[in-house]
């Protein structure tokens, strides 16, 4: 599995902000007023991802006081952060959308609320983003002194074939 790229998450950002764009030129009038739940709920998620980064990264690195972690757990992880990353672009896509439609609509009062409200909803969405990849960078094993990486790894063998 790849690491995930900011560009892929950047272009992922692009397309749902256009596609938002476009399609609240046809129906904004239509939409309820944003809510603002979503913001503490992204902010929450960045917060713990983050936190279970840095606490991963300690257990993998083999820090003194820190139970190793299991490979399981780690691949979990990983899954995590790069779902939770690509949601985050999506998000912040849509939220992205909403603050440029919006911006030519500022002197109502709903469609100001709707714009602090996706504008925070944007800022959540980067912290989620890069909350999600401390914790896929925290994921990685740690390259050892005198391992080479270049050099091809054996297959193992299984344990009746001697």
């Amino acid at each position: 599995m790849k690491p995930t790229r900011v560009r892929t998450l950047l272009l992922i950002a692009l397309a749902f902000a256009v596609i938002t764009r476009a399609l609240l030129t046809v129906g904004y009038s239509k939409l309820p007023p944003l809510s603002w739940t979503f913001l503490p709920a992204m902010l929450i998620f960045a917060a713990a991802e983050a936190w279970v980064g840095r606490d991963l990264h300690a257990r993998i690195t083999g820090r003194p006081g820190y139970k190793p972690a299991r490979p399981l757990f780690v691949v979990r992880m990983v899954a995590l952060a790069k779902a939770s990353s690509q949601v985050a672009a999506f998000i912040g896509g849509v939220a992205a959308g909403f603050c440029i439609y919006l911006s030519g609509m500022l002197n109502a009062t709903t469609p100001r609320n709707d714009m602090i409200v996706a504008a925070g909803t944007f800022g959540a969405s980067l912290l989620l983003a890069g909350a999600a990849l401390y914790l896929e960078y925290c994921c990685r094993v740690p390259q050892r002194s005198g391992d080479d990486r270049d050099e091809p790894v054996p297959p193992r063998q299984p344990p009746w074939h001697h």
